[in-house]
């Protein structure tokens, strides 16, 4: 009987074809080789070489003035789930000036800037560091804690436009959260390439914590859960990562065990000045030791980042932070180098 004849036949072709579990996914030649480049990132102040940005276009409009709300002195539309801090709504030549201006400065230091297109109703989808967060080889969908009364409104459906996006780009989606989760990537950081926090808040509950801590620890990293105070809903208004082992921080905003946990990790820190706007906190590293800054909150805080040796970028950002976000929110990296 020859061997084809036999139930061994299919098993004996097919051990000559073992799987290989390594070199593991995140493996930078075996990333180049499936997903055509190297994706993720490692930690929140390696070179930044590829980011996803929404310019602000007409959805800005449908903030309008009739929309004012003495009682907490902003504009608030409780239907479609979106404010503008102040009495008028922003003007949005000025917000495109000053994007554009954000994105010339991330092109001028060679990062590649993708834009991805939101719905017409959603104001806030200029904020696209919420829409989820890059990992070692990969993204991870998030899941908006806002939902408008009407289709396309509120925050919840930025996630479908970032992932057609990231599928057009090719990279690997790791994870998109499900069931109950609500995570914005916003209140994500990496500390370091071993250790990463979730600031919990309304906008960020267990359940995306969990699926998140699941991702992580494949890749041997850390999630530190970090309740917020009072209504703040992300973490950047807490911490910001500006060099290898040094953050900004605005210590009002974070539990008072917080601190000590950085010094247990070897990480120095510096509070944002107390005559700043709390925007201040808000800026992006480029490089380690390179940060993007709207100085329109303050000099202080750039000022002693200056000390502690970091180097400042500074612009005005001070029409898009109407709408509640500043220079971290208003970027999504997708791609650092690991230096």
């Amino acid at each position: 009987m020859k061997l084809k004849d036999t139930q061994q036949y299919y098993h004996e072709v097919l051990k000559r074809t073992p799987p290989k579990p390594f070199p593991v996914f995140e493996d930078h030649d075996m990333q180049e080789r499936v997903w055509g480049r190297r994706w993720g990132v490692y930690d929140d102040v390696g070179p930044l070489k590829l980011v996803l940005v929404h310019r602000p276009g007409d959805e800005i409009k449908v903030m309008t003035k009739r929309k004012y709300d003495p009682s907490i002195e902003a504009l608030i539309d409780d239907d479609e789930q979106w404010y503008v801090l102040g009495e008028e709504p922003p003007n949005l030549e000025k917000m495109q000036e000053e994007h554009d201006q954000l994105m010339n400065i991330l092109r001028k230091e060679g990062v590649e800037v993708v834009p991805v297109e939101g719905s017409p109703r959603d104001p806030k989808a200029m904020f696209t560091r919420d829409d989820g967060v890059a990992v070692q080889g990969g993204f991870v969908v998030g899941r908006m804690g806002a939902v408008g009364k009407f289709p396309g409104t509120g925050r919840r459906g930025e996630e479908a436009f970032v992932t057609k996006k990231i599928v057009e780009l090719g990279m690997p989606i790791l994870r998109t959260i499900h069931g109950s989760g609500l995570f914005e990537g916003g209140s994500f950081a990496f500390l370091n390439d071993k250790n990463a926090v979730l600031g919990l808040s309304y906008r960020q509950n267990e359940e995306a914590a969990r699926q998140i801590e699941e991702v992580l620890r494949v890749q041997n990293t850390r999630l530190i859960r970090v309740p917020l105070t009072g209504y703040n809903i992300h973490i950047d208004v807490g911490i910001v990562m500006v060099d290898r082992n040094l953050a900004l921080v605005n210590v009002t905003q974070l539990p008072y065990w917080f601190p000590d946990t950085l010094k247990e990790l070897n990480i120095r820190f510096i509070d944002i000045h107390h005559a700043d706007n709390f925007f201040a906190i808000n800026c992006l590293a480029i490089r380690p030791g390179k940060v993007i800054m709207a100085t329109n909150n303050g000099e202080g805080t750039a000022e002693r980042l200056r000390k502690n040796g970091v180097e400042v970028i500074p612009i005005d950002y001070s029409e898009c932070q109407k709408g509640g976000g500043s220079i971290h929110c208003s970027t999504l990296p997708l791609i650092r180098e690991r230096d």
